[in-house]
Order: structure tokens, then C-alpha cells, then sequence
């Protein structure tokens, strides 16, 4: 049998049994956009900005919501009638590492309260495998999905060997049904051979098209190298798309940064499907 990446976004979609993958994965087939958008602002108005500027291309939006500095429950409520109005699904990047009944409670309670509007979330394995019986309890009732740090984008990252296969490992042998994949940077599920049986979504950070690396150590590939040659699902992108809305020329003028982030949406988007149909042989 062959790799479930050469399968389209639709076919894994009907086959998938986590819900939250299920929609994204139909989500993208029905957009035609395997891009999300990472949103690393900190003020309120500025994050619904961006997501509605950059809302009718992607599939998912990334949120950093403890960054927020005004947060508020009317946020949340905000960005969920935005997700229902571009369609797209939220996956709020809060990084679990804690065990189990903390996590647990990192998720549903608190300030934020994640559970309630965040399709998917993820975490790192360092606590071992009591990180996701924590989260499942909490989300799986709410048909949410957990993604598992596999691998990092940024230079010098500890997520490789011995505990990237850790995460695949605990990934395909989770009973609870709610990790549906990974961050990672490239198809960890298969480093020994094609996986045919448990489909996990991979979603990549460090995608750009116009520059290579930052000041900060993150290191950047094109939709291509990530979509085609990697095999991964979905590209994560951040500044180089909304970037025009955060100058201070975009804020006095945000029709005309609206424009500019959309065109800049509209590019990766193009770039990110066309490397999707070329690695299923539909290009």
C-alpha cells in the first residue's frame, strides 16, 4: 500500500477519526489552502485584524492568545465569528508541558479557558505520555484535537532522534483518539517506511518565500520544499503575510494593508496547493 500523503486532503478527510482533523482536513480540500497563518501580536484589535484579513485564505489560524495583553472573553467571541465567517479553523499554539492533571487544568481553566474555542492545541512529550491523558480528558468531550511537538523550526532545537520517535510513537499508539498529528519539519511518521494505517496531519512552521532566516534563529523553506519534497500537510507562515497590517503605515491606512496581507495570502496559498496537487500527481 502507499503513503496516505499521496491520498487528496478529501479522501484522508473521509477516513479521518479525530474531528477537529476531520474539519480541517475537509476544510482545506473545500478552500483549496493548505496555509495557516501564525499571529504573534499583542494587542486585541490587532489579532482580529489580521485574522480577517488573512481569514479567506487559509485553513487554520495560529493563535499566541497569552501574548494578548487586553485579553478578553469578547476576543474569543470575536475570533470565533470570524472563524465562521472566512472559514477556517483556530489552533491556539500554547506549547502543554506540564503533567497530566495540570495540563488538564492549564486547558480548561484559568484566564483563557482554550478548550472552549480552540480546535486544536499541542504539546510537548517531556512529561511523558500523562501530558495527553490530561488534555484528552478535557478534549476530547469537545471533539478537539492535539497536535505533538515533534520537531522545531528555529536553529539549535533539542526536538530531534530519539525524541521525535518518542512522539511518533506515543502519537500511534494513543487509545483516546485526540493526537492527530505533529509539528514538524518534515514526515516523522515515516522515517521507517510508508505509514498506511493511522493518518496524522503534519504542520509545518518556518515557510517562507521571500527570505531564508531571522535575527532569532528560525530558518525558512519554501511551500515546496515542505509540501512536495517533505510530505507534510500544512505551512505555517507569519509576518511575511501579515506584516503589512503591523507598520505604521498599515495602521493609519488598513484598507490598504487589508489589500496588501490578502495579496500576500493569496500568494503562499497558490504556492502551497500547487505543491500539494504536484506530490499527488494531479500537476
Amino acid at each position: 500500500m502507499s503513503s496516505i500523503t499521496l491520498k487528496s486532503y478529501a479522501e484522508r478527510a473521509a477516513n479521518q477519526p479525530n474531528a477537529a482533523a476531520k474539519a480541517l482536513l475537509e476544510c482545506m480540500a473545500r478552500k483549496q489552502t493548505n496555509l495557516s497563518v501564525s499571529v504573534d501580536v499583542t494587542n486585541k484589535q490587532d489579532l482580529l485584524d489580521v485574522c480577517d484579513a488573512v481569514g479567506p485564505n487559509v485553513c487554520l489560524v495560529k493563535t499566541h492568545i497569552d501574548i494578548v495583553e487586553d485579553f478578553d472573553m469578547d476576543l474569543v467571541e470575536q475570533l470565533t465569528a470570524l472563524s465562521k465567517k472566512h472559514d477556517f479553523l483556530i489552533f491556539e499554539d500554547r506549547k502543554f508541558a506540564d503533567i497530566g492533571n495540570t495540563a488538564s487544568l492549564q486547558y480548561s481553566s484559568g484566564v483563557h479557558k482554550i478548550a472552549s474555542w480552540s480546535h486544536i492545541t499541542n504539546a510537548h512529550l517531556v512529561p511523558g505520555p500523562s501530558v495527553i491523558s490530561g488534555l484528552a480528558k478535557v478534549g476530547v468531550p469537545l471533539n478537539r484535537g492535539l497536535l505533538l511537538l515533534a520537531e522545531m523550526s528555529s536553529a539549535g532545537a533539542l526536538t530531534k532522534g530519539s525524541y521525535t520517535q518518542a512522539c511518533v510513537d506515543e502519537a500511534k499508539k494513543d487509545t483516546t483518539g485526540f493526537v492527530c498529528g505533529f509539528i514538524a519539519m518534515s514526515r516523522v511518521d515515516e522515517k521507517e517506511g510508508p505509514n498506511t494505517e493511522k493518518d496524522l496531519l503534519i504542520l509545518t512552521p518556518g515557510v517562507g518565500l521571500d527570505v531564508k532566516g531571522d535575527s532569532l534563529g528560525q530558518q525558512y523553506r519554501t511551500p515546496d520544499q515542505v509540501i512536495r519534497e517533505s510530505g507534510c500537510d500544512v505551512i505555517i507562515v507569519g509576518r511575511g503575510i501579515y506584516g503589512p497590517l503591523m507598520t505604521e503605515e498599515g495602521k493609519k491606512d488598513k484598507k490598504a494593508a487589508f489589500v496588501k496581507v490578502r495579496e500576500q495570502g493569496e500568494r503562499y496559498k497558490k504556492a502551497g496547493w500547487e505543491a500539494y496537487l504536484a506530490r499527488i500527481g494531479q500537476k
